[in-house]
């Protein structure tokens, strides 16, 4: 089987039985036993035995072959040999104790990459799709067109509103009288031009007697 295929196939069999952590390494410059490593966890003996079952069973369904499988009896480290592929399927402390990516994970390979490519219609999802002549012509013809910003217009000021000058107040003229709210006379104070012309008035009446005495005077000496 080609080793494509078979990582794809693997990692949708630990998929299946809710693998934790999958990790996929490619091992071919390291050694010339296996192409592929990968790591997995089970939370549980129970767990991982179902995967370690998960993997050989998809395996062999696809035409792939089994080797071998160790470590069923305890759990804790199931190894399912493939061939060209081995799987390490542990529990959490015995992976975290064993560090096995350290040792085999100098080139790690993508999961859903390697999904992808391993099917024929993930490798045709791959292949650069041929573009129409139409939307190659619309591309350049974009790409030829320069861009123009446009500029936000500015806000004319209403000519009413700048050029009208303010409108002043009516002047107010005194009212002589005016009715109060409870029916008396109010005096309101007269103006400038009204109280000089009083009190001339006055003082041309006080002056009036010793005007008569001087004229009477004046008729004596004649």
């Amino acid at each position: 089987m080609d080793i494509k295929k078979l990582q794809a196939v693997v990692i949708d069999a630990l998929e299946d039985v809710k693998a934790q952590e999958i990790a996929l390494f490619d091992t071919t410059g390291l050694t010339s036993l296996f192409d592929r490593i990968c790591v997995a966890s089970g939370t549980s003996n129970r767990q991982t035995r179902a995967l370690a079952a998960s993997v050989r069973d998809k395996v062999k369904e696809a035409g792939g072959d089994v080797v071998g499988i160790e470590g069923e009896d305890t759990g804790e480290w199931v190894l399912v040999d493939l061939g060209d592929m081995i799987v390490h399927i542990m529990q959490p402390a015995i992976r975290q104790y064993y560090r096995l990516e350290e040792i085999w994970g100098e080139k790690p390979v993508k999961l859903g990459a390697a999904k992808r490519k391993s099917t024929p219609e993930g490798a045709e999802a791959a292949a650069p799709r041929a573009k129409s002549k139409h939307l190659a012509a619309g591309k350049q013809q974009a790409e030829a067109e320069p861009v123009v910003e446009k500029k936000p217009r500015a806000r004319k000021a209403a000519a009413s509103d700048d050029a009208a000058p303010a409108k002043k107040p009516a002047a107010r003229k005194p009212a002589a009288k005016s009715a109060a709210p409870d029916g008396k006379t109010v005096k309101v104070a007269a103006t400038k031009t009204a109280t000089a012309s009083a009190k001339k008035a006055k003082t041309e009446k006080a002056a009036a007697p010793a005007k008569k005495v001087i004229a009477r005077l004046k008729k004596t000496e004649e």
